[in-house]
């Protein structure tokens, strides 16, 4: 497996597989392209379909000049590879094509050349499933972490200090912002008042309160385009942080612990990545909100004391209870319902570490067999339950509307 370092990435929203992806292809077709007079970039799929929603086109178009690109909306034709599909052209001054370009943009701000196998890249990880992870840790005496550490190096710390200080900034910043997100939608900003109230409230609403306003601060933040970190995807990203927020200010956790925890749920979220796909266009949102609670999960039993196979256990139900979600976004916003299941899923997998902590760890259904599933049930959802914004909700929704006209 690759780094970490390539799940954990540091940029702005909405969409990992639809805004940051695009932009880095765009930023690399233009190195080799400097002298073309224009661009034309056809988006195919799930990009050509939620693709304005996601500001896809936003995005290429801050890169290669809006004045000079083109944007083929193609939500009708699939590519072979992904439905995340792009084609960059260049152009001379007489409309020529002199470069061409296919590439896939396949979750969580990475993208893959047409041709390029799937585990291309720098390998830092040896082993390829949490079952030979843990196997290794548990005959060397040493956690998920320090297997991290001894695979990445020490300078793993820093980044993840990077990491955990841009996913604090993005929830302070969201408790503290009103008003609307951006978009067709209207929808109105509620981490500040969820905060607020939930501080005016009794100690039984403290949880489910806190964690809600720490993921939809994260959400809300994302949505309108502010810096967050992919964990593993920007669709995804309030439910790491949320969790371990919470942890920290209600069990006076040290920043060493949080670093340690983020490592965990890395860990984790890249065998998800690796075996099988965290791209809601892939897979559905379960790819997404339920890698995210599967990581948070196991960060939050580790940072619960919890034993390799605890917390092995805690990411297996976090994923497990996500199978078959849909992702449907309404009008390709990254707003309805993917905000209130970012807060959902953040009480869930803190729900998952604290039964893993009250049983032994064991159980039937090892997490690697989930993945697997995870995979194959995404791979069956017919294309408008993946990020299309054709069915489920984002029909619904648009139904309700056209009725009210």
């Amino acid at each position: 497996m690759r780094s970490i370092r390539e799940l954990y990435r540091i940029g702005v929203g909405p969409s990992s597989s639809h805004t940051m992806g695009p932009k880095i292809a765009a930023e690399r077709f233009l190195e080799r392209n400097r002298s073309a007079a224009s661009f034309k970039v056809y988006l195919y799929e799930s990009l050509g379909a939620t693709g304005k929603g996601h500001l896809t086109d936003w995005a290429v178009q801050q890169v290669l000049g809006p004045e000079r690109t083109e944007i083929v909306w193609c939500p009708e034709l699939k590519q072979p590879l992904h439905p995340n599909g792009m084609l960059f052209e260049a152009l001379d001054a007489d409309c020529k094509v002199t470069d061409s370009w296919t590439v896939y943009s396949v979750g969580g701000g990475a993208i893959r050349e047409e041709g390029e196998p799937a585990d291309a890249g720098n390998h830092v990880y040896d082993l390829p499933d949490i079952a030979a992870i843990m196997a290794h840790c548990e005959d060397k005496g040493i956690t998920y972490w320090e297997y991290v550490e001894r695979c990445e190096g020490a300078d793993i710390w820093d980044f993840l200090a990077d990491v955990w200080k841009t996913m604090h900034a993005a929830i302070e910043r969201g408790l503290d912002t009103q008003g609307v997100l951006p978009g067709s939608i209207g929808l109105r900003r509620h981490a500040w008042s969820y905060y607020r109230k939930t501080r005016l409230s009794g100690p039984d609403m403290q949880q489910s309160g806190l964690l809600t306003a720490f993921a939809m601060a994260v959400s809300e933040e994302n949505a309108a385009g502010g810096m967050i970190v992919t964990a593993p995807t920007c669709g995804a990203c309030g439910i790491v942080p949320a969790v371990l927020h919470y942890l920290q200010q209600t069990n006076s956790l040290t920043g060493r612990d949080v670093l340690r925890a983020l490592a965990t749920a890395g860990l984790f979220g890249n065998v998800i990545k690796h075996n099988g796909s965290i791209s809601g266009a892939e897979v559905g949102c379960q790819g997404e909100v339920g890698s995210a609670c599967a990581m948070a999960a196991a960060a939050a039993t580790q940072l619960m004391g919890g034993s390799l196979r605890q917390i092995e256990y805690a990411a297996e139900m976090g994923l497990e209870h996500h199978l078959g979600l849909t992702c449907d976004p309404v009008d390709g916003l990254v707003q309805i319902p993917c905000i209130e299941r970012n807060a959902c899923a953040a009480s869930r997998a803190l729900s998952c570490g604290q039964m893993a902590i009250l049983s032994d760890g064991s159980h039937r259904i090892p997490f690697d067999e989930v993945v697997h599933v995870m995979t194959q049930t995404g791979h069956d959802l017919p294309s408008l339950y993946r990020e299309t914004s054709t069915g489920g909700l984002a029909q619904a929704y648009f139904a309700r509307m056209q009725k009210r006209a």
